[in-house]
């Protein structure tokens, strides 16, 4: 039996934290609705969703120093959240915050309401639903509405109970098949910007 002998150890390279898959409402001054954007996470775990959100979101929001969940689809709550050299409180509202909303405080006064997409939402369905809450003119449904209105049209629950191999998957598990938004802009008459991570 033969043995590879190295003069150092392999190196160890640290394996990056996906990007976060976002769609937000471009600012021009005049947009409405009841979103400003969409987020799709890759889990239901806002421990290690949340970092890659803010990475995102910083730049151009400003620092987000407190974020808002209701507790309906999010089976641990942190209070706070380090993230990018600071911390992000992080607090629950039942009645007050729609299930499938994220609402998110920047340093200073400014609010911004992100429709959550369910993790195990499919790609064509996330991609339509990213579009539709970032559209320049609405959508004039809060989150839940959005989400049940994709169900269905298109026939398609966006929250089906998963396989024990698919939620593995889905809460942060080895994946051989990578899903991610189409990297192309919303539809005609719906523009937003798209930022997707694979």
């Amino acid at each position: 039996m033969s043995a590879t002998l190295y003069p150092t150890l392999p190196r160890h390279e640290p394996v990056a934290a996906p990007a976060a898959r976002l769609a937000l409402k471009t600012d021009d001054g005049t947009s409405r609705g009841l979103l400003d954007g969409a987020w799709w996470p890759r889990s239901r775990d806002l421990l290690s969703e949340l970092p890659a959100l803010t990475d995102v979101l910083d730049p151009l929001w400003g620092r987000i120093t407190r974020i808002a969940v209701n507790p309906t689809h999010w089976p641990v709550i942190p209070g706070k959240v380090p993230v990018g050299g600071h911390i992000v409180k992080v607090g629950w509202f039942t009645p007050e915050i729609d299930p499938h909303k994220l609402l998110l405080l920047s340093y200073g006064t400014s609010r911004w309401d992100l429709l959550v997409i369910p993790p195990e939402t499919g790609a064509e369905s996330a991609a339509r639903l990213m579009a539709a809450a970032s559209g320049h003119d609405g959508p004039p449904l809060t989150a839940s509405a959005l989400i049940a209105a994709e169900e269905s049209r298109h026939g398609v629950a966006a929250e089906q109970p998963l396989e024990p191999d698919e939620a593995w998957e889905y809460e942060g598990g080895a994946s051989t098949v990578s899903t991610a938004v189409p990297q192309q802009a919303a539809p005609p008459g719906r523009p937003g910007r798209l930022i997707s991570g694979t």
